[in-house]
């Protein structure tokens, strides 16, 4: 996969606004395609975000989540500067990771 996510990450007082795309196509194992044939399941098993090394998000996604997922979330305890990683495995053993730092 080419561009795997984007992130955003902004310093609004003292909470951090972290906001994520990951670039997945998500497939649930029942659609078709063109000729009728099921297209495989392919989806976000894990991800995690840390900020300043430390893990402050863990999930686990399943194939019923859309194409694209999109989430955001706040956290107390960041700065200006920290650096802000996401990263992600899918059930066919892909992974994608992309970094930013909190403005």
């Amino acid at each position: 996969m080419a561009e795997q996510m984007k992130v955003r990450a902004q310093l609004k007082g003292d909470i951090a606004e972290i906001r994520v795309l990951m670039i997945h196509p998500m497939e649930t194992g029942l659609r078709k395609d063109g000729a009728g044939n099921a297209v495989p399941i392919h989806y976000i098993q894990q991800y995690s975000v840390e900020v300043a090394g430390k893990v402050v998000i863990q999930g686990q996604g399943n194939q019923s989540v859309a194409k694209d997922p999109t989430f955001a979330f706040k956290t107390k305890g960041a700065k200006v500067g920290d650096k802000v990683v996401v990263s992600w495995i899918d059930n066919k053993g892909e992974k994608g990771s992309s970094e930013t730092v909190i403005a």
